[in-house]
């Protein structure tokens, strides 16, 4: 993508120079507008501009969100303590033991160095910090309550990655069974039918269906093992890809919300941060279309961030927040009735702020109980296939010992 240098002014009038990347100097200039700056000039910047900014890039993947709550958690601690924003990211650059979170540390301290502020130079990692942090960052520049953002996107962060740790713990347990029963299935298809299908074959009766259905998948399994790995690992590949294009995320978090008992607990998350998020942008002084576009990218699902999208669109339109989220289908009447509470009394930060709270301890609850949910239908499962092996394999063998009694 080109690469054009800029001249703007930021809102204290201060003249400020940098670089951005971009389709065309319009859309430079529409980002530096996003970006709470006045620009007055954008041309075509050097080649070599662009080498610089290629090495950072490639290593924003490797940045996490517990980086981010590390960063954000020892922003607030710096700032508390009266260190000016500047030397406090010096210090942060120089003490963490990341190299691609130090080369963005490195790359923010430059940008504040030539005069940008930081929200600007936030804008040049958009892997690595959401639109929503960044937003959060320019609202708390504007207000000086910068200090007091960070806190909030600590604590956000924090519950964030407490609960996914919740949901691994849970789903630990039903995964090392799952794991269980294909390794085997795989061993009876490769080690114990082969060994029966040797004795149904000299014994010449006539197999039933069943047993004839698991002699074939067996007989699949050891001739074609190339074939059916290779198609494993292109499917497993393809739904990746798929994955990441927006039409597959989108159909795929519409599919996550319709599964049993999981599905349950995606979409109260999915609430959880949208009320958390709402309220903390709310709190810092966020314009509602521009909280909510925050928020779309910060829910993880993208089948409701469309939804919420929708909603931005009208509330643009002049509509009440209450009624556009009525006609996205995705609330709960409750979360419904707490925005229409909030927007009349004016208190929708703290309704905001419960509804969060509230579908948190739900989410803590049923991951708390997952392993409980799963294990009856896992046990089912085991059950069934169990049930289909030992029938496959010894009606047969009833058959035969039948036939040799009647001679």
């Amino acid at each position: 993508m080109p690469y054009f240098a800029y001249k703007a002014r930021n809102n204290r009038g201060e003249m400020i120079t940098g670089g951005l990347e971009g389709a065309s100097p319009e859309a430079v200039a529409d980002e530096l507008a996003r970006s709470g700056l006045t620009p007055i000039e954008v041309v075509p910047g050097k080649a070599t501009a662009t080498f610089t900014l290629a090495l950072p890039r490639l290593l924003q993947s490797r940045v996490d969100e517990l980086d981010l709550m590390l960063f954000v958690r020892q922003m607030h601690s710096l700032l508390k303590a009266g260190v000016p924003i500047l030397r406090a990211l010096t210090s942060l650059a120089e003490s963490t033991a990341k190299p691609a979170f130090q080369s963005v540390l490195n790359g923010l301290k430059d940008g504040l160095s030539t005069g940008r502020e930081l929200s600007v130079s936030l804008h040049r990692y958009p892997a690595v910090f959401p639109d929503f942090f960044i937003n959060m960052v320019r609202v708390g520049e504007t207000t000086g309550r910068l200090e007091e953002v960070f806190l909030r996107l600590f604590h956000y962060y924090e519950s964030g990655i407490d609960l996914r740790e919740r949901v691994k713990g849970a789903l630990r347990y039903p995964a090392f069974v799952v794991i269980a029963i294909i390794g085997a299935i795989v061993v009876i298809n490769i080690v114990v039918i082969p060994a029966f299908a040797k004795v149904y074959a000299q014994s010449k009766v006539e197999l039933p269906l069943l047993t004839r259905a698991l002699i074939g998948t067996s007989d699949l399994m050891l001739h074609w093992w190339p074939a059916l790995s290779f198609g494993l690992v292109l499917a497993v590949v393809g739904l990746r890809v798929w994955l990441g294009t927006s039409v597959g995320a989108y159909h795929w978090s519409r599919i996550l919300l319709k599964l049993p008992i999981v599905g349950d607990i995606v979409h109260k998350a999915a609430l959880a941060r949208f009320a958390k998020s709402m309220a903390m942008g709310h709190a810092s002084g966020l314009p509602i279309t521009q909280n909510l576009t925050g928020v779309s990218r910060v829910v993880d699902n993208s089948y409701i961030a469309s939804r919420i999208e929708q909603m931005r669109d009208g509330v643009e339109r002049g509509e009440s927040l209450t009624r556009v989220a009525a006609t996205t289908g995705v609330f709960t009447p409750v979360v419904l009735q707490m925005l229409s509470v909030g927007e009349e009394t004016g208190d929708l930060e703290r309704l905001l702020d419960e509804i969060g709270d509230m579908y948190q301890r739900e989410v803590e609850y049923e991951v708390k109980t997952l392993s409980g949910q799963i294990e009856p239908l896992l046990t089912m499962v085991m059950g069934v296939l169990v049930l289909i092996v030992a029938l496959g394999v010894f009606l047969p063998l009833w058959d035969l010992g039948r036939t040799m009694l009647t001679r």
